[in-house]
């Protein structure tokens, strides 16, 4: 499998309906698969990995097909969490799909790859999601608005992370919550990926 046709596979997923309160959006399949091919040359998902704030488990999914080992899909919508199994199902992965918070997640991993809401509303709720995966994991692939990327490299660093920003670009967000005044509302967004400082060699 090569990354377009990751993105095509990914591409046929059934989407959520996003939730305001949750700060939901859907992650389009391009930008889903270049993070995953990123975390896949390098190496990065062939062990236990986890997609924290699943949506419809595009994370997760997209980590099995490239043959990550075990991967777990943790989401707090059950709406959310019913759509990726059944993309799961469709595509014939399996995957351990977790209805709860993120903050409840305990289980050790080697990987983290998630696409988090990005702190607006309600605020700092990246950061949440963020202090979780610094606690389960070695390594993590998230995606920010490039405007925290240098404030979230910092605030990795508080917990022992040397982060770095491995690609910027135009992130397209459809209008779906009322402070969304455009139909659809580009703006510039980072991959970062942290790892751990005391098991980096």
């Amino acid at each position: 499998m090569n990354k377009k046709e990751l993105a095509m596979l990914l591409s046929e997923l059934e989407e959520i309906k996003p939730k305001k309160e949750l700060e939901q959006y859907q992650t389009p399949s391009e930008i889903a698969a270049d993070l995953l091919w990123t975390a896949f040359l390098r190496g990065d998902l062939r062990g236990r990995v986890a997609d924290l704030g699943c949506g419809n488990g595009i994370f997760g999914i997209g980590a099995k097909l490239l043959g990550a080992k075990e991967v777990y899909c943790v989401e707090r919508d059950e709406d959310s969490l019913e759509v990726a199994e059944r993309n799961a199902r469709k595509l014939g992965v399996d995957i351990k799909f977790l209805l709860m918070d993120v903050r409840d997640f305990e289980e050790e991993v080697d990987t983290v790859v998630m696409n988090p809401p990005f702190g607006r509303k309600p605020h700092h709720l990246d950061r949440v999601f963020l202090e979780k995966a610094f606690e389960i994991a070695d390594i993590v692939y998230s995606v920010h608005p490039a405007s925290s990327a240098q404030f979230l490299l910092g605030f990795g660093k508080k917990y022992g992370f040397s982060g770095e920003v491995l690609k910027e670009f135009d992130f397209p967000l459809r209008a779906t919550f009322p402070w969304h005044r455009k139909k659809v509302e580009r703006f510039k967004a980072v991959f970062l990926r942290f790892q751990r400082e005391s098991r980096m060699r």
